[in-house]
């Protein structure tokens, strides 16, 4: 918590673009403080490709999900990739409560 403001990282595939951003509005407005991705690679920020950057993001999302309380995982149609799975795992192994857009 920050302040009285629950903190939530966004996690999930990144080709879910329109969803992450309906979830971000949806959880901002009920008082959350909502910490998502910085680049979407399978919607077209092809930066995430290069050399070193896809692993440098991976590790920067597993640091936001240590400043988190929770997660939410963007799981449209069940899918959950291995770096999602690899997010659900750490937050978990960490302490965290883990919630899904769609019933797992």
């Amino acid at each position: 918590m920050v302040g009285k403001y629950k903190v939530i990282t966004l996690c999930g595939s990144t080709r879910f673009k329109d969803e992450f951003m309906e979830v971000q509005k949806k959880l901002t407005l009920e008082g959350n403080i909502v910490i998502s991705v910085g680049l979407f690679g399978h919607s077209g920020d092809n930066e995430v490709w290069t050399e070193g950057t896809k692993e440098m993001l991976d590790d920067m999302h597993k640091r936001k999900i240590d400043m988190a309380d929770e997660i939410f995982v963007i799981n449209v149609g069940g899918y959950i990739g291995s770096s999602t799975s690899s997010e659900i795992k750490y937050a978990e192994d960490t302490g965290k409560l883990v919630n899904y857009l769609e019933e797992v």
